[in-house]
């Protein structure tokens, strides 16, 4: 089975702007897609902006809103998939969540935030209750996350037990918890014999200094893709063939006792 390439928008965009970030998201697609790229990437909340306060009820959308519609033109046009996190509305509750919409334009699957980060979102957003979601693209079983979720283990680890191939981690990790994505990502990634995408904002927005870092890391807990700390576009390679022969190698998911684990829930 081919490889799925997979483009990491590590990008802030312009705060407020969904215009512009709509731009900016287009623009990435056709170059990720040069680059043979089946999937790209966005950060969390990409299509406005993370710290745009009280402007979070303007801007959100539903998931088959105007801006899907418009992201979907998108990865129609460039033939690739589109992952972007934006604030969702659902009737008077707003969700901070990730859409993909697939290469011919349909919505593939929609994520909303489980794990609330900070008095903002809580404030801001209602948390989700789907912890796993998923979809398959390019022969490649992908699920959803954001940001604060992945440092959960027993999220990621439910992921795994339902089969996920790749974790998309869209985020806006900020200064000083570069760690996650330095060194928590790729454990969470070995430990659960997947590949993580995870892709973040950069630079100062608000009160907030998101430190960029993006990163694809495979089941070896090795990076295929590292982005620095500004605006780029990385790209790197989900291997089936490579994540079977790891899968086949490393016991953790074998060696499990459950039955010991009962009081963790």
């Amino acid at each position: 089975m081919p490889a799925l390439r997979t483009a990491l928008l590590q990008s802030s965009g312009q705060l407020g702007s969904v215009a512009e970030n709509l731009a900016a998201l287009d623009e990435a697609a056709g170059r990720a897609a040069a680059q043979g790229a089946g999937l790209l990437v966005a950060a969390e909340l990409f299509l406005t902006g993370y710290a745009i306060g009280d402007d979070v009820a303007r801007l959100a959308e539903p998931a088959d809103g105007a801006s899907a519609k418009a992201v979907a033109e998108i990865a129609a046009r460039h033939k690739i998939g589109v992952a972007y996190g934006y604030p969702e509305r659902e009737g008077e509750v707003v969700y901070n969540s990730v859409q993909l919409i697939g290469p011919e334009g349909a919505r593939l699957a929609n994520y909303r935030k489980t794990h609330l980060f900070g008095c903002f979102e809580r404030d801001a957003f209602t948390p989700g209750e789907q912890s796993v979601v998923q979809v398959e693209l390019g022969g490649v079983r992908i699920g959803l996350m954001i940001c604060y979720d992945v440092e959960f283990p027993e999220n990621v680890r439910a992921h795994a037990l339902a089969g996920t191939d790749l974790l998309i981690v869209p985020t806006a990790q900020m200064h000083p918890f570069q760690f996650v994505a330095e060194s928590v990502v790729p454990v969470r990634a070995f430990e659960n014999q997947m590949y993580v995408a995870y892709v973040n904002r950069v630079g100062p927005e608000g009160e907030f200094e998101f430190v960029g870092l993006s990163t694809l890391v495979g089941p070896d807990g090795v990076a295929r893709a590292r982005a620095g700390r500004g605006t780029e576009l990385v790209v790197g390679d989900v291997d089936p063939e490579f994540l079977s022969a790891s899968r086949e190698t490393n016991p953790y998911l074998r060696d499990r006792r459950p039955g010991l684990y009962a009081s963790l829930v």
